[in-house]
């Protein structure tokens, strides 16, 4: 576990990377936020985590399609060099309407090896 606080950076500061996936992912881009992720990350969503680019590849499309909503980018931190958080607004037709989501990224080698997203 990490001691270090989070920081507390603006949203355009997260590296390039975190910037291209999130953007991919709201796009619906599924290829370009693949290509952000090691070939062994895995990504905690909804309290299941997909291991490997195929199941990755599976969330990322059906993550697209199961609800409508529009996804805000309000807040950014770093824990140190390879351990952001990205907190997103969403609203839409999921259960519930309105929730604010933790994007909580660890990266190793210059790609996503680890995301888990919670509330």
């Amino acid at each position: 576990m990490h001691t270090d606080q989070p920081q507390d950076i603006a949203p355009d500061a997260l590296p390039e990377l975190l910037t291209r996936c999130l953007d991919a992912h709201r796009a619906h881009d599924t290829a370009t936020a693949l290509s952000t992720f090691h070939p062994d990350a895995t990504v905690t969503d909804e309290g299941k985590t997909r291991r490997g680019a195929p199941a990755i590849e599976t969330w990322l499309s059906r993550s697209a399609s199961e609800y409508t909503y529009t996804i805000e980018l309000t807040g950014a931190q770093k824990v140190d060099t390879d351990h952001y958080i990205a907190t997103h607004h969403l609203e839409g037709n999921f259960p519930g309407g309105v929730v604010d989501l933790h994007y909580r990224f660890a990266l190793n080698d210059g790609l996503i090896e680890d995301l888990v997203i919670e509330p």
